[in-house]
């Protein structure tokens, strides 16, 4: 006697995704691109507009030389350029260790009211309109001293670039992994030291990348360079005395009733954009060459 055959199994055939799955994924990715088009294309524009209206007076007498007195044409931006990089350093020079310092402690004992205060204040601060801090450092060090001064400038731009180190730092700092805190501990290293050398080098290019952020937005502020570097058509490096920027030379030229006055104000926005671009690009070259400790 023999068994039956068994029953014969339909064959299996591999179904792709429905049509409508497809749709949907292929809208999906068109929707995407274009969102990130919308984005892009803001400062694509603003790019083009501005270089093509700037590039052509950016010749080498624009950069080394110093802005001509009403009347002639000609003249350069020399004096504004290392203005703004003198306020910029000195700002980032006192922004940067009271910004990481805060954020350590926000990340690492801001549990507490204290630390509730300090965040809150910093995003407080960071919402306040440049030209209100402005008017603050007018108050705090122009009216003390007595006269405007490049000193004023770095403290408002200071100011304005506290915030944005303070928040990165403590957002940078938690994102350290705790076994590298607890690995430390174990070896009997006090808490200070796994804070200096464990914590801190690991947070370092990402802080780095924060101070990249804030230095961007303090070296195009104008507002508060106004109220307290005010701008000098001369050489003037001299912190305690008024001092030239690439913002205020935007702002008065751009301004001016002369046609050559307001093409120099293309060729000085082209130039803020392309130091900024390029400060960007080159710290961002050296956190990649940097290794993670």
């Amino acid at each position: 006697m023999t068994s039956p055959a068994p029953p014969k199994l339909a064959p299996l055939v591999a179904h792709g995704p429905s049509l409508q799955r497809r749709l949907f994924d292929r809208g999906s990715t068109v929707a995407c691109y274009v969102a990130a088009l919308i984005v892009i294309s803001p400062l694509a524009l603003i790019l083009y507009h501005v270089l093509r209206l700037g590039l052509p007076g950016m010749t080498a007498e624009f950069f080394f030389n110093l802005p001509k007195p009403v009347g002639e044409t000609g003249g350069g931006v020399a004096n504004a350029i290392v203005g703004t990089a003198l306020m910029v350093l000195l700002g980032t020079g006192l922004s940067v260790p009271i910004g990481v310092g805060a954020g350590l402690f926000l990340a690492e004992h801001g549990n507490g009211r204290l630390g509730t205060l300090v965040r809150t204040t910093a995003d407080v601060l960071s919402g306040v309109p440049s030209i209100v801090i402005g008017v603050a450092a007018y108050g705090l060090v122009v009216v003390p001293m007595g006269h405007f001064s490049g000193l004023a400038g770095g403290v408002a731009l200071a100011i304005i670039m506290l915030p944005t180190i303070v928040r990165s730092t403590e957002e940078v700092v938690r994102l350290v992994p705790r076994s590298y805190r607890e690995a430390a501990l174990a070896l009997g290293a006090p808490r200070w030291r796994v804070i200096q050398q464990v914590v801190l080098p690991a947070a370092a290019p990402a802080v780095l990348t924060a101070v990249l952020l804030a230095l961007a937005r303090a070296a195009g502020e104008t507002a508060p360079l106004l109220f307290t570097a005010l701008g000098s058509r001369f050489w003037s490096l001299s912190l305690t005395q008024p001092m030239a920027s690439l913002p205020v030379y935007i702002f008065d030229y751009a301004r001016a009733p002369y046609d050559d006055w307001n093409r120099q104000a293309w060729s000085a926005a082209s130039v803020l954009l392309v130091l900024v671009t390029l400060v960007s690009a080159l710290v961002r070259f050296t956190v990649r060459r940097v290794p993670r400790r």
